[in-house]
């Protein structure tokens, strides 16, 4: 059994006007919003094995907070198809770990809507809104990261937003 965290990348600033969508930063709320979600995950004692992340700016930005508050010591993994990808470019991701002994028990993969919301849904059939910060907490019935398909079916643990968690 493995732990999937699915994080939608943090708030984002739309003041820049023109910018590209991939260099938009975060905005404020944004980056108080990440590090708070860091903290729950260390005390939910989900320090992540390994963080996956989308290269664009606001979801980069995102994966140092929340590395940062959670006491994550490892290297980001970010990857450049998790920028606007579909659930499928999530699932490849994580097929593609290489895994020793199953030493990559709980993975954080930060990314993007309509995907992570989708992928969610399409792996426990739970119908519900991954807002900016929020986490899903899946429970993945695999031995390796490596069996993970559109097919398996995931137990959705928790429902974490930003705005249902105390302020500390």
């Amino acid at each position: 059994m493995k732990n999937l965290l699915l994080m939608r990348h943090a708030k984002s600033s739309f003041k820049e006007g023109e910018m590209p969508d991939f260099e938009r930063p975060l905005s404020k709320r944004g980056e108080k919003d990440a590090p708070r979600m860091g903290k729950l995950l260390k005390e939910k004692n989900l320090v992540p094995d390994l963080i996956l992340s989308s290269t664009a700016v606001r979801a980069s930005r995102t994966a140092e907070l929340v590395a940062e508050k959670c006491g994550y010591k490892g290297e980001i993994l970010y990857i450049q198809n998790l920028y606007l990808g579909e659930p499928e470019s999530y699932l490849e991701a994580l097929r593609d770990l290489k895994e020793e002994d199953g030493d990559l028990q709980t993975v954080l993969v930060i990314g993007h809507n309509p995907g992570m919301e989708s992928l969610m849904q399409m792996l426990t059939d739970h119908m519900d809104c991954l807002p900016t910060s929020a986490i899903a907490y899946l429970k993945v019935p695999v031995r390796s990261w490596s069996a993970l398909t559109p097919q398996v079916i995931a137990h959705l643990e928790n429902l974490w937003r930003p705005r249902e968690i105390k302020q500390s």
